[in-house]
Order: C-alpha cells, then structure tokens, then sequence
C-alpha cells in the first residue's frame, strides 16, 4: 500500500458512514491519522473499528458551532496541528418547490454552508502552512434535479466556497479543492426514497451515467486522497468530478 500520507494528521467530518467512512479508511491506509466526527456514538465506534488503531473518534454535529470547538480542542491536545481536512459532513432530502419549509432549507444550509463553513474557518489556527482542504459539493450543484433544489443550491455555495477560500489562504499555501461525487451507492442516497423503491432509484440513476453503474464510496475515498496528497501540490481551487462521466456529457 502507498504511504504517501505518512505523518500526516487529518480530519473527516461525516465519516462514520458513505463517502466520509471510505475517505478515512483510504487516508489511514495510505498512512495518516484520522479523526473522525459523527453524531450517534455507536455508529461512530463501529466506524472507528472499521478504520483501525490510526482513527480517533469524536462525537460532534457540524451544525453546532460548539461541538466543532471541542473537536478542535481535542485535536490540537493529542495531534497538536492538521495537515488535511475533509469537509464532508452534510445531506438533504427531497422537496417540491411547493412544499419548501423553513426548517427544510435552515436544516440542510446549516449543514451543509453554515457547517462546512464554520468547520474551515475553525480549523485555521490547526492547519499546518501548506495543508489541504477538501470540501464535499455534488453533481447537482451544475444540474437541475426535480424536488432537490435546496440541497443542489446548498452544494453550488460549496463550490465557491474553494473558489473564494483558496484566495484567502494562498499567502499560507493552503489548497482548497472540491471533490463532486455523481450517484454513489450510499446509505445516504439509498434514504432518498423508500427501501421498496431503493433499487428503482439505483437503476434509473446508473442509467444515467456513461459508465453505465453507479459509484462506490471508496472511488471518491481515493480522489480526496490524491487532493489530500503531495501529488496534487500544484491543484487548487478545482472541482474534481467524480461521476462516471454523468455531468459531463
């Protein structure tokens, strides 16, 4: 196995499951410490289990601006600075337009822009000069999706998040890079819709990609761990798509 990423200490918000479990599981396998944030404790140990001794778990929501604190807090105790952070906690639901509620949209921008947000801007005094960002947008963010546009929007602010962050970090040399994940076969897609419908939902979405199949959570793991690397040092700012060629063409 490649241990480019030996010494190096990073964090995973949302790893506990999908994307954020397969990410952290390819960083400490590549050689890094990981720590973990997640909001229900034993998803969170069984994800520390799946990892193995280089994961540290911590029990946060990265809405709540405290608990982003004590991550912190803990980090800077036992690892005492950040080489790599995976800005990746988030999620949505469907919607009509008609049927948009308050709570629906403060929920899912919380998260996902008021989270991520928060979770960069704490995470500075951590982040060695030179360190890597990697946020989490969607496909979506350039496509428009019937019932899904809260969270669609929600995944554009992302995208311009780097755009606008790897500016006001370029005097540390700190990337910013986003990685935009196409269908992936996830609990989290999987929720969308009813456990009876579930594979209609896989069908119809893997026919919409030119690889004819819907992603695995590992395929993303890998692209944040090139961003995450030395062997991107010369990436930033970009949007990698992750796809299958499905935004593409």
């Amino acid at each position: 196995m490649n241990k480019q990423l030996n010494g190096k200490i990073a964090l995973v918000t949302g790893g506990t499951t999908g994307i954020g479990l397969a990410t952290a599981q390819e960083l400490a396998a590549q050689g890094a410490r990981v720590f973990i944030t997640g909001r229900r404790q034993a998803e969170l140990d069984a994800a520390v289990a799946s990892i193995g001794a280089a994961a540290t778990g911590i029990r946060a929501d990265a809405s709540v601006l405290s608990d982003l604190d004590a991550v912190y807090a803990q980090i800077a105790q036992s690892a005492g600075k950040l080489d790599i952070l995976f800005a990746n906690a988030g999620g949505g639901d469907m919607m009509p337009l008609g049927a948009i509620t308050e709570e629906h949209f403060d929920r899912i921008f919380g998260t996902n822009v008021r989270g991520v947000l928060f979770t960069v801007q704490k995470a500075l005094p951590l982040l060695v000069d030179g360190a890597s960002v990697v946020l989490t947008a969607s496909t979506v963010s350039i496509q428009g999706t019937a019932n899904f546009s809260v969270y669609s929007a929600s995944k554009a602010a992302v995208r311009n998040f780097a755009r606008s962050w790897a500016l006001d970090l370029k005097d540390r040399g700190i990337r910013v890079n986003v990685v935009s994940p196409g269908p992936i076969r996830t609990p989290g897609l999987g929720g969308l819709v009813p456990d009876e419908s579930r594979q209609g939902l896989f069908d119809f979405l893997a026919a919409q990609v030119p690889l004819g199949r819907l992603g695995e959570p590992q395929e993303i793991g890998k692209a944040v761990a090139f961003l995450a690397s030395d062997a991107a040092s010369f990436v930033n700012g970009i949007e990698l798509f992750v796809d299958g060629g499905m935004a593409q063409v």
